[in-house]
């Protein structure tokens, strides 16, 4: 008889718990239902608001696409053409920086010879004209000294074999 007992409660158990099951499914399907519910409404609002704006874009993007194609290869032409330019650009420069190199060089040699040949000619001046004429005057002088005082008979003072203190003084 127990085994009786034991089973009679093992089924009201199972029965218990299959009683419970179908209580928890009610329960879901009604909130799976409730929940339908608000996502098909949160769905339509959603078509409602959303869709016309994505067929604006959609449109918008469809009208725009060929010319921001366009203007994506008029920039890489653009693009292209300024790198060209910057090349002839800098080659120019560089033929420019070369030949005022060449330039600078050719001057300073010609200021170099220019001034060499100035000194060696106030050289050659000093030394065929200054220094003769200075001999020449120093000659004359003497001859002038000695004439003068030949005739005169007597000797001058010499004026400017002294010469002041004050006029020593710096």
């Amino acid at each position: 008889m127990e085994n009786a007992n034991l089973l009679i409660t093992f089924i009201a158990v199972t029965a218990a718990a299959v009683v419970l099951q179908a209580g928890i499914l009610v329960g879901m399907y009604l909130a799976t239902r409730r929940t339908s519910a608000r996502v098909e409404a949160l769905a339509g609002e959603v078509r409602a608001k959303i869709l016309p704006t994505v067929e604006t874009a959609q449109a918008m993007l469809t009208e725009l696409r060929p010319k921001i194609e366009m203007m994506v290869s008029n920039a890489s032409e653009a693009s292209a053409m300024v790198r060209a330019q910057m090349e002839r650009v800098d080659a120019t420069i560089s033929d420019v920086i070369d030949r005022t190199r060449l330039q600078v060089i050719r001057a300073d040699e010609l200021v170099g010879r220019t001034l060499d040949r100035v000194e060696q000619t106030t050289d050659l001046v000093h030394d065929t004209v200054v220094s003769p004429v200075r001999k020449v005057s120093g000659l004359m002088q003497g001859v002038s000294a000695g004439l003068e005082f030949f005739f005169s008979g007597r000797r001058r003072p010499r004026e400017s074999a002294t010469v002041p203190q004050d006029e020593m003084f710096i």
